[in-house]
């Protein structure tokens, strides 16, 4: 995921694009780029590795670059490594095609040996740099100028990409494509802006555009043309935006459910801090000091759908930090056996709402028992809370689509800080290691978001699926528990029939379920169980599915087995679930966005179930 910006009018354009792209930094930040032309044609490309910060300190807020024509771009990598080298703006060999790109070109590789045999050279790693020269290309084969070349370019390629380009005998004028991935084109009077989201313009102008798929726009200064693919002129209805309460708390996003996966890296921050006080994990507001943990002698974590899954992934990190034995029990079965309790077990309740039904009486048929009970919810002042004889709060914020992201993302990094408190009030945890520990979870939030940023491809993956009749989830340990919920979103959302398993139980049954082109995802977070799950992968793909490989990075074996490689950035092993369930949230997201359902209000969901 990137950003772009561009800007053509009666201004100094660096610090204009500077600017957007401060609102967008959020969806890269490897490295970032501008460049700016002037009337001559000439473009000057100024490029930095690193946050954005250090391109505006390059330039000097942009105003060492003169000139009232730009784009601008800030990188996550996805081809090539974080470098000045394939950072963008990329240029084509005579430097008379400069481009941005956000998306990723399929088939780039073809496409570069192809041009390396018309007499193109390569400079970086990148997808983008084909991407470029290919235009390139076919603007000087066929001379049809910016038009004829980008929409022969689309029709070319494969992938997702939102490009924005300029050529040097146009020096006005900035070209875009779109296909997939998002671009809104904004006018004012004189100036023409381009991003890839709504902030990033919003200070200069409220009017827009926003590009549909598969078209291309000419800007000029103040003005706007599309065309569609076969080179045709186009009408599209200009939108003033006028923030409503919904669209403002959307934050421009489509849907509800897109900010709030977005809103996990902040919202984890917000919980963990609440907990992380000089460099310890206090619960001693939560009514549990060292001695009360001491004192706990087994955990029962309870809960429903995802608060479950919490539980499942809980169980593994909490019996590792604390060697405390623990088991995981659905609210709805928990409530109607009769569970045996031994003393000073500690019974926790997990859910977003503090209101689920089965969880409550879950709740009181523990305290019947004796047992001391910790509720882990989100909302304050609610019934589990109140009832609870202790309670954290996760500082999730409102959760309002129905499939929740953010409460289940804080609910375990609850349970990672109760885990690492337990052990080291136990003495299982030693100082050095707790320090460690802490370093790592401290550090989850911004792995969150750099994981966000790889989203374009996911939604290219999911729609390649959007149209599967089954799918399956595989995965041991931690992975098997990100498994389930992996599969969960698919089911909630998409209505695609999906089911997780346990990697090594596969050769016990579910691998009858297993046919020619059926998707199943593998989960591989945890190294002491890598070659085993990806004997598992081999098993499943001799028999015809589609492998998808989820993975952290440096793990690049997986490529030989998996068809597609997602990546996340390396973590603890026992933290590793909060970065490896946001690749399968937005492939549930992008799979029902591709169905055209209804996101944020699946069918016969409902946000709270308040009743059996």
């Amino acid at each position: 995921m990137c950003g772009i910006v561009g800007f053509t009018g009666k201004r100094q354009a660096a610090p204009v694009l500077l600017e957007g792209l401060s609102k967008l930094e959020y969806r890269g930040y490897d490295s970032a780029g501008l460049a700016v032309r002037e009337g001559n044609g000439e473009t000057e490309i100024v490029k930095a590795k690193g946050r954005l910060r250090v391109l505006s300190d390059k330039t000097n807020g942009g105003e060492t670059l003169k000139g009232d024509c730009g784009i601008g771009h800030t990188r996550w990598a996805t081809h090539g490594e974080p470098s000045e080298r394939n950072a963008h703006p990329h240029q084509s060999d005579d430097k008379t095609v400069v481009a941005v790109h956000n998306g990723i070109i399929e088939n780039y590789g073809e496409i570069r040996e192809k041009l390396q045999k018309s007499g193109y050279t390569f400079y970086s790693q990148t997808d983008t740099e084909a991407a470029v020269k290919l235009i390139d290309y076919y603007a000087k084969k066929y001379g049809g100028g910016p038009i004829d070349a980008l929409s022969r370019f689309m029709m070319r390629v494969r992938g997702s990409y939102a490009l924005a380009v300029l050529f040097k005998d146009y020096p006005d004028e900035i070209y875009v494509a779109r296909k997939e991935s998002p671009m809104i084109v904004g006018v004012a009077e004189g100036e023409t802006f381009i991003a890839s989201d709504v902030p990033a313009i919003l200070r200069y102008t409220r009017k827009v555009y926003y590009m549909g798929n598969m078209e291309i726009a000419r800007l000029g200064k103040g003005s706007a043309s599309f065309y569609n693919i076969d080179r045709e002129e186009i009408e599209k209805p200009l939108t003033e935006i006028k923030w409503d309460a919904a669209a403002a708390e959307k934050s421009g996003f489509e849907h509800f459910m897109m900010k709030e996966i977005h809103e996990q890296p902040k919202a984890v921050a917000d919980t963990l801090n609440a907990l992380i006080k000089e460099d310890t994990i206090d619960l001693s507001p939560v009514g549990l000091t060292d001695e009360a943990l001491k004192r706990i002698g087994q955990v029962c974590i309870v809960g429903c759908g995802s608060a479950y899954h919490v539980g499942i992934a809980a169980q593994y990190v909490i019996e590792d930090l604390a060697k405390l034995p623990v088991r995981v029990e659905l609210a709805s079965e928990f409530r109607y056996r009769e569970p045996v309790l031994e003393k000073n077990t500690l019974v926790v309740i997990v859910s977003q709402s503090g209101e689920t039904a089965d969880s409550l009486a879950a709740l009181r048929a523990a305290k019947d028992r004796g047992a001391k009970t910790l509720a882990i919810v989100n909302v304050v002042g609610s019934s589990i809370a109140r009832e609870a004889d202790n309670v954290l709060y996760t500082l999730a914020g409102p959760e309002i689509a129905v499939a929740t992201t953010k409460a289940y993302s804080t609910q375990l990094a609850a349970t990672y800080a109760l885990a690492i408190a337990l052990g080291y009030a136990r003495g299982t945890l030693e100082e050095g290691e707790r320090g460690r520990l802490i370093k790592e979870l401290s550090a989850l939030p911004e792995k969150m978001q750099r994981t966000l940023e790889d989203k374009e491809r996911i939604q290219w993956f999911a729609a390649k699926f959007a149209n599967a009749k089954d799918i399956f989830f595989i995965g041991r340990g931690v992975d098997y528990a990100v498994s389930l919920e992996g599969s969960l979103k698919m089911k909630e959302l998409s209505y695609i029939h999906s089911e997780a398993y346990a990697a090594g139980e596969l050769k016990h049954g579910p691998i009858s379920l297993v046919e020619e082109g059926v998707l199943v995802v593998s989960v591989l977070t945890q190294k002491g169980l890598f070659e085993k799950t990806v004997s598992n992968m081999t098993e499943v793909k001799s028999r015809g599915a589609y492998l998808m490989g989820l993975t952290s990075y440096g793990n690049y074996a997986l490529e030989d087995t998996a068809d597609f490689t997602v990546y996340i950035p390396q973590t603890d092993e026992r933290f590793a679930a909060s970065l490896a369930v946001i690749p399968l949230q937005l492939m549930g997201y992008y799979v029902s966005v591709a169905k055209g359902l209804d996101v944020d209000k699946p069918r016969n969901l409902a946000k709270s179930v308040t009743v059996e």
